[in-house]
């Protein structure tokens, strides 16, 4: 597909100003220095009407509790419900809207708030508190909203009147990633889903800001949960609603499998694809599914590209890339030290300062300012079939990038340009013509690897080892290894 001088123009400004959002974002995340370590998450995906709910036997205390959870999107653009307690005619509950805002809503569009700013950073955790307490003489203090720490900046419509009786902690339907009519499902991961019935808590009961990051973490909470409290840690694969207050409140899963479990977690942020940088030309190119690891799809003339959400400028990093469809791919890195115009043409293949592995011809490219500079003839013809697993192993340290197929190494290639010193800062990137491919970062695979395959840090499940000093790209190992 070749675009239009006028629509390449417009996909080239959307994506510098999002490659410049990109490397002001790059690597943000909770990064837990201390000894509480959330350890999963779970991932919620719409395509597949993925919700958690639970009906309460009897009601608690609607005026007063606190609602703390961690979320971190992985869509934008579209409205999804985050939690819900409806009766069959009001609820209380939680969405972001399809411009990215923040609402609360306390008594089913009566009484609502709306935050002043967009929720658009797909490459880090939000940490919510919503603290209620209609018993109070301060109207303000009647529902507060928090965000890593600080209370939301943003307006009411209406304040809700005091004394007043809410739908959650009710004996009614409770449900997160959903509306109750069936739609606005949400793109995202949970973790740590903590609901005190009774109490309206600061939300330093459950994090506080790291001394060393100055970034707000999760500590280990212990309130006194109250009649409906749960404690929501995703800790079993077989048991992933499992309420382990003590309380016993277990929710049910809606299409929901063990393979949802995720250890991309507020206290170790892995990489993912990102929705907020990429570029997509016509309407048959597909979006981001699955936690942000699947990109694409085939269904006729799509062009686009992604980019990660993590930036590096030293150390070694692995990921996989699993070939679903098998038309034409270019997975590899791009570098974005500069901010700049990285798109050179409407070809995805022709991001500058990149290099690329072109599945179609079977060939490793590499590409700089939209030109083909090396590598044009390289055959690899024993690993660009459908279910075959490509590794990228990339070595910051030493200039190289090396690529495997099914675990096998196939080539490594040293002092190209894109490692020069003013094109130091790379991501991971892919792009693609009507065709789809799972990534895998190892906090979170669509494809349930054959066997657990950890770095040597222990993180990260990949379907083959990492080479040996190689690394999964996670916070955690980013604080070691300065990435």
């Amino acid at each position: 597909m070749v675009l239009s001088g006028k629509k390449l123009a417009e996909v080239k400004t959307w994506h510098k100003l999002n490659m410049e959002t990109l490397q002001r974002t790059a690597n943000r995340g909770s990064v837990s220095t201390g000894p509480y370590q959330i350890d999963n998450s779970l991932k919620f995906e719409p395509d597949n009407s993925e919700y958690i709910y639970r009906t309460p036997s009897s009601a608690g205390n609607r005026r007063t509790w606190t609602l703390s959870f961690w979320l971190k999107r992985t869509e934008l653009g579209a409205s999804m419900r985050i939690f819900e307690a409806w009766d069959g005619s009001t609820g209380t509950s939680a969405l972001f809207t399809d411009a990215d805002l923040f609402i609360l809503d306390l008594n089913a569009g009566s009484n609502y708030f709306t935050s002043s700013g967009a929720f658009r950073d797909t490459a880090a955790w939000y940490h919510f508190v919503i603290r209620v307490d209609t018993t109070s003489g301060t109207a303000s203090e009647r529902a507060r909203v928090y965000v890593n720490g600080s209370e939301l900046a943003g307006s009411w419509n209406y304040n809700i009147g005091q004394n007043t009786d809410l739908t959650w902690n009710e004996d009614v339907a409770h449900a997160f990633a959903r509306f109750h009519n069936g739609d606005s499902y949400v793109s995202a991961y949970y973790a740590e889903i903590i609901n005190v019935d009774g109490t309206s808590l600061a939300p330093t009961a459950f994090g506080e800001v790291d001394s060393a990051s100055g970034i707000w973490k999760p500590i280990d909470a212990s309130p006194t949960y109250g009649t409906n409290g749960f404690k929501l840690e995703f800790k079993t694969a077989g048991g992933l609603g499992a309420d382990t207050s003590g309380n016993g409140h277990t929710f049910t899963l809606n299409a929901i499998a063990a393979a949802d479990q995720a250890t991309d977690t507020p206290t170790n942020n892995f990489c993912t694809l990102n929705p907020l940088v990429n570029f997509k030309y016509g309407t048959n190119i597909g979006g981001m599914t699955n936690g942000a690891t699947v990109f694409g799809d085939n269904t006729g003339g799509g062009v686009g590209g992604a980019f990660g959400t993590m930036a590096v400028t030293a150390g070694k990093w692995y990921w996989e890339v699993k070939l679903t469809q098998q038309v034409q791919h270019y997975i590899g890195i791009s570098a974005i030290a500069d901010g700049g115009d990285v798109l050179a043409s409407s070809d995805p293949q022709d991001i500058n300062s990149s290099f690329n592995f072109n599945i179609s011809a079977a060939r490793i490219e590499y590409h700089e300012n939209g030109s083909k500079v090396n590598g044009s003839t390289d055959a690899f013809s024993d690993f660009h079939t459908v279910g075959d697993i490509i590794g990228i192993a990339l070595n910051m340290d030493d200039n190289q990038i090396s690529i495997y197929g099914n675990g096998t190494l196939q080539v490594g290639v040293a002092n190209t340009s894109i490692f020069d010193a003013a094109n130091k800062m790379v991501v991971p990137f892919h792009g693609t013509i009507n065709d789809e491919c799972q990534y895998n970062f190892g906090g979170y695979s669509v494809w349930t690897p054959s066997s657990v395959q950890n770095d040597e840090n222990g993180y990260g499940t990949f379907e083959y080892s990492p080479p040996s000093g190689y690394y999964a790209l996670c916070t955690q190992n980013l604080a070691l290894y300065g990435g």
